[in-house]
């Protein structure tokens, strides 16, 4: 079975132990780069050949959303798997819109977790149970009839422009930066746009503008 080479972003050390001793069972796998935050691994990744990152969320100075961003957009070939204790779904959404190929809970034991990198280099996309569950109620939108007209749902343009934005899984400081107003702004918008759509997350939300040819 070929080398698989693994980079580990984590930024708490026990948490980073308890990965490397999961992954020391297989001789397969193989830990290149440890880094403690996206930006650090952003910045080491070109000096080794990897292949898949093991990717925390909740890290300083550049979080596992953002981190995925950039490696996908500047080695598209390196596959992501998300680790994390995060099972709430805007970061379900978040990690998918950042290009996350599988998304993992940490409490998961080491072969789950040595299936999942398998099954992610072969194309697949590696998810605990009640993540995959967790994504499939986030995508269960009734489906638009297309002898219907399309609706408009009395979307301000403001609105129309903040789901565009969301769409590409911008965080709400992105969105804030990007429109030139406040999070709690940003946090009011998307009540608002919640409330019009009659959805309460944000994939529902890209959904049913997508399927109204809204954005």
């Amino acid at each position: 079975m070929p080398n698989i080479h693994i980079a580990i972003a984590e930024d708490n050390q026990m948490a980073l132990k308890a990965i490397e001793e999961k992954l020391a069972h297989y001789p397969n796998l193989s830990v290149m780069l440890k880094a403690m935050n996206g930006k650090m691994l952003n910045e080491q990744i070109d000096a080794h050949q990897i292949d898949l990152v093991l990717m925390d969320i909740d890290m300083p100075l550049m979080n596992g959303i953002d981190a995925t961003k950039e490696v996908k957009k500047r080695l598209p070939h390196v596959k992501v798997l998300v680790l994390t204790t995060f099972d709430d779904d805007e970061k379900i959404f978040d990690a998918i819109m950042a290009g996350a190929s599988g998304y993992l809970l940490k409490e998961e034991p080491r072969e789950n977790i040595y299936r999942a990198i398998l099954e992610t280099m072969e194309g697949g996309a590696a998810m605990s149970p009640i993540i995959a569950m967790k994504a499939l109620n986030l995508i269960r939108t009734p489906m638009v009839p297309h002898h219907l007209p399309k609706q408009d749902f009395g979307l301000s343009p403001r609105e129309i422009e903040l789901l565009e934005q969301l769409k590409e899984g911008l965080t709400y400081d992105q969105l804030a930066a990007n429109m030139y107003i406040s999070v709690g702004t940003v946090r009011k918008h998307i009540e608002n746009v919640y409330r019009k759509l009659q959805v309460n997350n944000k994939m529902n939300a890209v959904k049913v503008a997508i399927d109204n040819r809204l954005i």
